[in-house]
């Protein structure tokens, strides 16, 4: 199987177009898809992570992603890459699922359907189902147990990419019970990884803002600030992932520590 980037751009993805290891999934459902896609692509409708990290949880949800799977014709042997209208907002937490199911070639097109610079293509597609079994993969989702656990662990950087505001515990969402941060979080708001919508800064940029980081686990209110803050570090270059319970799941639980100020 040929290299796959954890991202990857349309000039890639020309380069790639037709090989018979590679299938593009769109994420923006099939009347959308119908409408207009990337000529080879097929719906793949896999949903955000939940905002809960509880195991009971990610388990039977890591199950029906393999199934959803199975029946758009993925075996999870191929390179999978997936996209949106271009905004990584339904993209990257899409490719979250797929890696909770036990994809393990999934990448992400940055720009999406807008990048595309060819003519799409109209109508529907055949989709034929596969026999195939998933392993699934529970630690692509990190829980608020696994980060309690590692609180101090100098292998891991917690980044909150919410606003000031938010990190110091002054003003947040008025449904969350506390308002701080997840002590030991490093705080990068998610516009400064990014030079427009679904367009990332440079990698040398970014590093230059994030430094060393042997790996990353990004959060902000409830999960899809960090999720785009997880496409431009994936895009850099960084181990990251995205923690989709966030502020929003941590701040109910009083028995977990939390920093202000």
């Amino acid at each position: 199987m040929s290299e796959l980037p954890a991202v990857v751009d349309v000039e890639w993805l020309q380069r790639e177009l037709g090989a018979e290891d590679l299938v593009i999934g769109d994420v923006r459902g099939p009347n959308a898809h119908a409408r207009g896609h990337i000529p080879g692509s097929r719906p793949l409708v896999l949903g955000s992570p939940p905002p809960m990290s509880d195991r009971s949880v990610l388990e039977p949800l890591a199950s029906e992603v393999g199934l959803r799977l199975r029946r758009h014709g993925v075996t999870g042997e191929e390179r999978l890459v997936l996209y949106d209208r271009g905004d990584g907002v339904g993209a990257m937490p899409a490719a979250q699922m797929a890696e909770l199911a036990g994809h393990r070639h999934v990448a992400v097109l940055l720009g999406g359907l807008a990048a595309w610079p060819g003519e799409p293509e109209i109508g529907a597609v055949q989709l034929h189902a596969v026999k195939t079994r998933f392993e699934p993969s529970l630690q692509a989702v990190p829980t608020r147990d696994e980060l309690v656990k590692r609180l101090g662990d100098s292998s891991l950087t917690i980044l909150d990419v919410r606003t000031t505001e938010e990190y110091a515990g002054k003003r947040g969402y008025p449904c969350d019970p506390r308002q701080g941060r997840i002590p030991g979080a490093r705080h990068v708001p998610v516009e400064e990884l990014f030079a427009g919508a679904g367009e990332p800064l440079p990698g040398d940029h970014v590093r230059a803002r994030i430094g060393d980081a042997e790996e990353i686990v990004a959060y902000c209110h409830s999960g899809s600030r960090s999720a785009l803050a997880t496409l431009a570090l994936r895009a850099a270059g960084y181990r990251a992932r995205n923690y989709p319970g966030s502020w929003h799941e941590w701040s109910r639980h009083d028995e977990l520590p939390m920093e202000r100020g």
